[in-house]
């Protein structure tokens, strides 16, 4: 079967399961609907909006990609790009979230399974996407589940952001490709990608670059074996609210080991569901 018929009907059986319809957004009120939906997810400082409805409306009319996932209640989830240099063919999904009344519903992995069949439709083979490392839920979901690479570390990306999800820590992000055509894009999408199990790498000899400490806190170890294993929080958003300190602890602590690791070539192919990054050293498989 044709990659570009199989894209669309992942997409199509995503949105099914998800019960959602998946619309391109060109109209002014539903672009404000978008803007209204990021203000009730990050809750940001009224002067620093996700992104605005007069932003949305340019990149729209220029092309670019816009979407809003709806059901029954009206639009409960949206996202948005902007192409990347003419050559690379690629897409930059800036930004995405789903409404809290909507969650386990698996309404993310739809909007981003439309994305892609939408983008393949109009020769576009790859896009990136930034998401912060010490959030495990979306670490799980990018990498496995959809089968994206981490290829770069980014300190403080985006500066302050000032919202209720980020508070005021820094905005380290990891930079996402998520190769369109790829094999293992594919057996993501489908269900059949390799699961990595920590306990079982752990046997074979990988190395723990960072653990959980038993109060819950970063505990660094050695990053020089062939396979280093490097933890994250359970759940980073709720360790901000009970504590801060520790909260940035994590952040020095995982930034601390990802980004020699980025810059020896080593590479990311897994992340176990128990909060775990597989990093490989270059020329391993």
């Amino acid at each position: 079967m044709d990659l570009r018929v199989r894209a669309e009907d992942a997409a199509e059986s995503a949105a099914a399961a998800a019960g959602v319809q998946i619309r391109v957004l060109t109209e002014l009120d539903d672009l404000h609907a978008v803007q209204r939906l990021f203000d009730d997810i990050w809750h940001p400082d009224p002067t620093n909006p996700p992104i605005t409805a007069e932003v949305l409306r340019a990149l729209s009319k220029a092309g670019n990609y816009v979407a809003g996932a709806f059901d029954e209640t009206g639009m409960i989830g949206a996202c948005a790009g902007f192409f990347a240099p003419p050559a690379q063919r690629e897409l930059h999904s800036h930004i995405a979230g789903v409404t809290g009344r909507a969650m386990g519903r698996a309404v993310g992995l739809a909007l981003k399974l439309h994305q892609r069949a939408w983008c393949l439709r109009h020769g576009v083979d790859v896009i990136t996407w930034t998401f912060d490392p010490l959030v495990s839920r979306n670490a799980y979901f990018n990498v496995a589940k959809l089968g994206g690479v981490p290829v770069q570390y980014l300190p403080n990306f985006y500066g302050s952001m000032r919202d209720g999800i980020n508070g005021d820590d820094d905005t380290d992000r990891l930079l996402l490709r998520w190769e369109l055509s790829a094999p293992r894009v594919d057996d993501a999408v489908a269900g059949t990608g390799r699961r990595w199990d920590v306990a079982a790498l752990r046997a074979e000899g990988a190395v723990v670059g960072l653990d959980r400490s038993p109060s819950g806190e970063p505990l660094p170890g050695r990053v020089d074996g062939d396979t280093v294993l490097v933890a994250v929080p359970t759940d980073i958003e709720g360790l901000r609210k009970s504590d801060p300190r520790c909260a940035r602890l994590w952040r020095t602590a995982v930034r601390d080991v990802l980004v020699p690791l980025f810059a020896s070539g080593a590479a990311v192919p897994g992340f176990d569901r128990s909060g775990w990054y597989v990093v490989r050293r270059k020329g391993q498989a």
